[in-house]
């Protein structure tokens, strides 16, 4: 069975459209009727006039038909018009005993109670602060809340029976000679579902000494339904902003709470912004409310953001904290970001709200971060700390982060505001992640420390693991965090912070986390790199930080060591780069070393590499060039592996007016192989001399790194390259000598081809005087049962000069195998 739905509305746009088609064919027809009814002959003989007449008389039969058709087309919209107007009838009629039906239900509940059964509530009226009328009992929504007379509170919103959404408050009345009115309560959904009802805006001081109106509070649900939001607070132009007000609840079955209200801005006089509206609450199922926004203040300290709320108890999440509100003049501080709501049995934790700016005192302090469910969810990330301007103060301190609960992760710490003023600008501290779950989940990442011009804040600590999980890394600061703890069976360790070391593993599984690079304004060594226990890799050591001025004559900082890998899987973790020397008064800067290489796993894995050495400080009058810093050391393999490769030698630093170069940082030794199999590595290059100046010769080139031996089975590593010395002039000495080639490694007992001698490094040349000495190529290695003996490395050219300097001596080839295989040649003179 089919259904027809009719409007009459409708309909009779149809007819009057058909009409207008009449109308149009009509004035067609009336045109066309003269020139074609009546058309004369194009001559006077016969053939002439029939046609004419043939045509005449085709136009007036056109012309009978056309006047049949008009006739139906007004039948047809008498008809269509009739019919219209028969649906309007009996809609009307159909209506009468339901309005009739409706009133009598109602009459008796009206004049009892004053509230209808079914039907909304009644509007308060504008400008009287007027409540909004109840809705139904059994059904309909209440009445808005009319707004405030000047400076008096809006009306109440209506509330609702048994179904149905409650009435808006009413703003409150703006006042130009006081304190504005305050913003209307929101009605109360239905008993069974609905929400409620919005709270009204307060209302704005615009004159005279008085504070804005607060924010009316939302409306709450009874058991289905979301609270309603709260009233942000009024501005006022000479005191403080009005409070934002509390969110509603929500229904107590099933519901989110109500956001809560905004703080209202200072505009001017003397007063703060007004505190963000707490978020409404939740019961069993749902999310609780956000908390609201702090307001602004142009003379005094920003609003304090309202606090989250908390999620159901079953489920849900709790609501993030209000931001705080910012300073912009006067004198005073950012607010305070709201902490976040927390979660009850699952669910996530609300993040904290950020802190507001500063123009002229300190940021405001990040939100805390709140906890997760019990059983499942993250922890809540903390807020970050407020920037202060270059006027006066200190950035915020970043917001805690929540911890989760047995299943999740941890929160972020909130990171530190800046401090851009040059006396007291310090920057805010970063804050500590959150742990993971007690048995399931990730710390979370420490906080960065805020920068400063008169000092950086410190980086927060990463949050730890527990049972599986990885740690949080530390965060970057003046004083990094230390990295958080891997989960005791299964997990990587955090990374360090500023100059800290990397977390180790956990036990069965897990990389150890990198260390730190060293800081800026706190220099200091890379942090060492974490190790594994039982399958995993070992982290990666941080770089060390330039020389300064006033530690240690301006030497750089020494690179991190790499991570030792799992004793039965993994790769050893790469040594850090040393700092770059700083040559001061106080005497020239060295290069900071190179970190050294992990070791490889006991079973199966490779050594790291070692990091390379910083370079020399460049000499300024008085004070000489740097030396470079040594390369670290290749990390060793066990039983199974390839050994890392030495780290290059840092360069020397240029010299000085009327001082000398630096020399060339020597080149880390290569990592030992695997004792039953494996290849060795390189040793790493020498770092390069330093250019001389007039009265100087360059630096010395660095001697290259030894080559590692393999052990019973694998190749030698080669030697590193001796570095080439700098040039420079002088009238009384000989230029400086190149590096020493590094020799080279043997091959393994039974098998392997023993590595190759590094080359010499170039002397350095001498425009006033003798060039330098090139350096002698190394050694080549030798085999010992099966295997080729090692080339030596080729010599050093000698460096140009008056006279040219002796090129190197090649190094010496290395014994072949004594059952079989071929010795080594010796390496060229240079």
């Amino acid at each position: 069975m089919s259904y027809l739905l009719a409007s009459p509305e409708a309909l009779l746009a149809a007819a009057s459209d058909v009409a207008g088609i009449r109308s149009v064919i009509e004035s067609a027809n009336a045109a066309a009727s003269g020139p074609t009814t009546a058309l004369l002959a194009a001559a006077e003989d016969e053939v002439s006039t029939a046609i004419a007449a043939l045509f005449g008389a085709h136009a007036q039969a056109y012309q009978a038909v056309s006047a049949q058709a008009a006739a139906f087309h007004t039948q047809f919209v008498q008809a269509l018009s009739a019919g219209a107007n028969s649906y309007a009838a009996a809609e009307a009629a159909n209506a009468s005993p339901m309005q009739q039906l409706l009133n009598l239900i109602n009459t008796p509940t009206e004049v009892l109670f004053g509230r209808p059964l079914i039907g909304n509530g009644a509007d308060g009226i504008d400008g009287t602060g007027g409540n909004g009328g109840a809705g139904g009992f059994l059904y309909g929504n209440g009445g808005r809340g009319g707004s405030g007379a000047p400076g008096l509170p809006g009306g109440t919103g209506g509330s609702a029976g048994l179904i149905g959404h409650g009435g808006t408050g009413g703003a409150g009345g703006i006042s130009t000679n006081g304190a504005g009115g305050a913003g209307g309560v929101g009605g109360t959904g239905g008993l069974l579902f609905g929400n409620g009802g919005a709270g009204g805006a307060g209302g704005a001081s615009t004159g005279g000494i008085g504070a804005g109106g607060v924010g009316g509070a939302g409306g709450n649900a009874w058991l289905l339904g979301n609270g309603g939001a709260g009233g942000a607070g009024g501005s006022s132009v000479s005191a403080e902003g009005g409070t934002g007000a509390v969110g509603g609840s929500a229904g107590f079955l099933y519901g989110h709470g109500g956001a809560g209200g905004a703080g209202g801005a200072n505009l001017g006089g003397t007063g703060t912004g007004g505190a963000g509206g707490a978020g409404g609450n939740t019961w069993l199922l749902g999310h609780g409310g956000v908390g609201g926004i702090g307001g602004s203040s142009v003379s005094a300290d920003g609003g304090a953001g309202g606090a989250g709320a908390s999620g159901g108890l079953l489920a849900g999440s709790g609501g993030a904290g209000g931001l705080g509100g910012a300073n912009t003049g006067g004198s005073g501080a950012g607010g305070a970001g709201g902490a976040g709501g927390n979660a009850w049995l699952a669910g996530f934790g609300g993040h904290g709200g950020g802190g507001g700016s500063s123009a002229t005192g300190d940021g405001g302090v990040g939100g805390a971060g709140a906890s997760a469910g019990f059983l499942i969810g993250s922890g809540g990330s903390g807020g970050f700390g407020g920037a202060s301007s270059f006027l006066s103060g200190s950035g915020g301190n970043g917001g805690a982060a929540g911890n989760a609960g047995l299943l999740g992760n941890g929160g972020r710490g909130g990171s530190g505001g800046s401090g851009l003023n040059a006396v007291a600008g310090a920057g805010g501290n970063g804050a500590n992640g959150g742990n993971g779950g007690w048995l399931l989940g990730n710390g979370g990442d420490g906080g960065a420390g805020g920068f400063g011009v008169s000092g950086s804040g410190n980086g927060g600590l990463g949050g730890n693991a527990v049972v599986f999980g990885s740690g949080g890394d530390g965060g970057n600061g003046l004083v990094g965090g230390t990295a958080g703890r891997a989960g005791l069976l299964i997990g990587n360790g955090g990374d360090g912070g500023t100059g800290r070391a990397g977390a180790n593993g956990g036990f069965l599984f897990g990389s150890g986390g990198d260390g730190g690079n060293g800081g800026i304004g706190n220099p200091t060594a890379g942090g060492n790199g974490g190790r594994a226990w039982l399958l995993g890799n070992g982290g990666a050591g941080g770089s060390g930080s330039t020389g300064i001025a006033t530690i240690a004559g301006g030497n750089g900082f020494n690179g991190g060591s790499g991570g030792d890998a799992g004793v039965l899987l993994g790769w050893g973790g790469a040594g850090g780069a040393g700092g770059t020397g700083l040559v001061t008064a106080f005497g020239p800067g060295a290069g900071g070393n190179g970190g050294a290489g992990g070791g490889g796993a006991w079973l199966l894995g490779f050594g790291g590499h070692g990091g390379a050495g910083g370079d020399g400080g460049i000499g300024i009058a008085g004070a000489a060039g740097g030396h470079g810093g040594v390369g670290g050391s290749g990390g060793a393999a066990r039983l199974l592996g390839i050994g890392g490769a030495g780290g290059a030698g840092g360069a020397g630093g240029d010299a000085g007016a009327g001082t000398s170069a630096g020399a060339g940082g020597q080149g880390g030794n290569a990592g030992a192989s695997g004792w039953l199999a494996g290849n060795s590595q390189a040793g790493g290059a020498g770092g390069a001399g330093g250019t001389g100046t007039l009265t100087a010769a360059g630096g010395a080139g660095g001697n290259g790194g030894l080559g590692a031996s393999a052990t019973l089975l694998g190749d030698g590593g080669s030697g590193g390259a001796g570095g080439a010395a700098g040039s420079g002039s002088t009238a009384n000495g000989v230029g400086a000598a190149g590096g020493q080639g590094g020799a080279a490694g043997n091959s393994g007992f039974i098998y392997g081809n023993a590595g190759a001698g590094g080359a010499g490094g170039a002397g350095g040349a001498n425009h006033l005087g003798a060039g330098g000495a090139g350096g002698g190529g190394g050694q080549g290695g030798s085999a010992t049962v099966l295997g080729n003996g090692g080339n030596g490395g080729a010599g050093g050219a000698g460096g140009e000069g008056t006279p040219t300097g002796p090129g190197g001596h090649g190094g010496g080839g290395g014994r072949g195998g004594w059952l079989f295989g071929q010795p080594g040649s010796t390496g060229p003179t240079g």
